[in-house]
């Protein structure tokens, strides 16, 4: 661009700004053009293009068009040759117009149009793939939820759900569903298992009453026919009769204690002391069957000194005089097991008296008891005062010893051992466990059965013994007994041979021991 002193403008192309792809147009102070570059080509310049809208618009871009529709962007400014070209123009302002095809812009932007929407399509439909696998993976466990459903509607209960990552839903739901699977499970299986020890309970129940109910029946018709005369004849109906009722009544009773234990009522729980209930006990033992020997031990007193007292027994009432071998208590019981043992029952042999001519020939009378003052020694443990009700801790050992002397010979020796364990201790036992133990003689208890010797309704002997044979209860009485008071029962071999049953209760605390908690007087004849 060049221009003379009487401002006459010349726009040459020169080869750097033929390779520059933008166009230039000039406009003099009164607007007329002045010429343009390139010449050919371009935007349709316009014709004037006055300073005053220069000034006023500034840069503000503009479209322009050419003869064959291209479009182009434009922007003015203003420009001072005098300084451009250091000439004198008198201060006169030229305008400068530059345009831009916009063609190749627009080209970039299809361009990059497209090639955003491929990458979007792309992306979306990878996006869609990838959230369709990890929803299916994800999901996947809920098809053998739907399946493990629709099985366990048809009656499968054993279906179980493969355990997922606890941290997810679905995790969280295949384990709440394993576990009430577990649980309704255990209930079925529980429930058929009671369903058929019901059956067979009242299977044996029924024929149980059915044969006391046939003797006492059979007793009354043989009297209305006559054929039972004489004092004699009436007297032996009269025990049969009376000895069946004994045996239904007591069945009853078994079946109403067990509807007691079942409505779980509020217990009273206040300390116990277990050694009146084993004097107590071996008293009824020996009552009700006077040719047992039977020892009470008391493992928490030490013997006094001196002199030293070896454990006593309770012998048959029998004219021989010949000492009879010592039978002891159940040994190394408790955390204090290894203290000296004192017998709390004893009773020496005597010739009987000879019977009274009213009494019959195989009348046995029972020695007389007396009570003597306590010569003890000091205590060597906690004593044996437990938590619990009197009158249940009882019946538990009225039905141990009721299964002692049932299941052995008459003239086997039983043992009742009381003591204390300060190991077992527990958050209802914090001063640990009081004991009592039932041992016997006899055969025994097979491992094998001894998980099953409490349930309800179950016999070892399914013939239906009457003579021997019980109804299936004692022992289910006493675990449910024992399970009321926050205690354990267990069973195990005596040394020798036979069955121990201990029963274990949560001893008091020492300020409720207000009890007399002093070993119990000897028992002598």
């Amino acid at each position: 661009m060049t221009a003379d002193e009487e401002g006459i403008v010349e726009i040459r192309l020169t080869e750097e700004a033929a390779a520059v792809d933008y166009y230039v147009a000039v406009y003099d102070p009164a607007g007329q053009s002045k010429g343009s570059v390139p010449a050919q080509g371009g935007p349709v310049w316009p014709e004037e293009y006055p300073l005053e809208r220069t000034i006023t618009e500034g840069t503000t871009p503009f479209t322009l068009t050419s003869e064959d529709g291209a479009v182009y962007h434009a922007s003015a400014g203003t420009l001072d040759l005098e300084r451009a070209l250091d000439i004198q123009l008198g201060g006169q302002l030229y305008t400068q117009v530059v345009a831009l095809p916009l063609a190749p812009i627009d080209r970039t932007i299809a361009v990059f149009f497209g090639v955003f929407t491929v990458l979007g399509v792309i992306t979306v439909v990878a996006g869609a793939l990838l959230t369709r696998f990890l929803v299916t993976q994800t999901f996947r466990p809920l098809v053998q939820v739907e399946r493990a459903a629709t099985s366990i509607s048809a009656g499968d209960f054993s279906q179980r759900l493969s355990p997922g990552d606890p941290r997810t839903e679905v995790g969280k739901l295949t384990g709440a569903l394993n576990t009430m699977l577990d649980r309704v499970d255990a209930s079925l299986s529980q429930r058929d298992a009671t369903v058929r020890q019901m059956r067979r309970f009242i299977g044996d129940a029924s024929h149980e009453l059915r044969t006391p109910l046939v003797t006492v029946r059979g007793y009354a018709e043989l009297y209305r026919m006559g054929a039972i005369r004489g004092d004699d004849d009436t007297s032996q109906a009269m025990q049969r009769i009376e000895k069946e009722a004994i045996r239904m009544g007591g069945m009853v009773e078994d079946l109403l204690a067990l509807a007691r234990l079942d409505e779980r009522r509020e217990i009273a729980i206040e300390p116990v002391d277990l050694r009146p209930i084993a004097r107590d006990a071996a008293m009824d033992v020996r009552a009700a069957a006077p040719q047992r020997t039977i020892t009470v031990t008391d493992l928490t007193a030490a013997p006094p000194m001196p002199p030293p007292l070896a454990s006593a027994q309770l012998e048959a009432p029998t004219t021989d005089t010949t000492p009879q071998p010592k039978r002891r208590g159940v040994a190394g019981r408790g955390a204090n097991g290894g203290g000296a043992r004192r017998s709390l029952l004893r009773r020496t042999a005597k010739p009987m008296p000879a019977p009274r001519a009213a009494d019959s020939d195989d009348a046995t009378l029972p020695a007389p008891l007396s009570f003597d003052v306590p010569l003890v020694g000091p205590a060597i443990s906690h004593p044996p005062v437990v938590l619990g009700e009197e009158n249940r801790i009882r019946q538990v050992v009225a039905n141990l010893l009721g299964n002692a002397r049932r299941f052995t010979p008459e003239d086997s020796p039983i043992e009742i051992t009381v003591g204390t364990d300060s190991s077992r201790r527990s958050d209802r036992a914090p001063l640990g466990m009081g004991w009592i133990a039932v041992s016997d003689h006899g055969e025994g208890i097979p491992p094998q059965i001894r998980e099953h010797i409490f349930e309800r309704f179950w016999r070892a002997d399914s013939s239906r013994t009457r003579e021997t044979g019980g109804t299936g209860l004692g022992l289910a009485i006493v675990a449910g007994i024992v399970d009321s008071l926050h205690g354990t029962v267990e069973v195990g071999d005596t040394p020798g041979g036979g069955a121990t049953f201990t029963v274990y209760l949560p001893l008091a605390a020492e300020a409720t021991l207000y009890l007399d908690t002093q070993p119990l007087p000897k028992l002598r004849d």
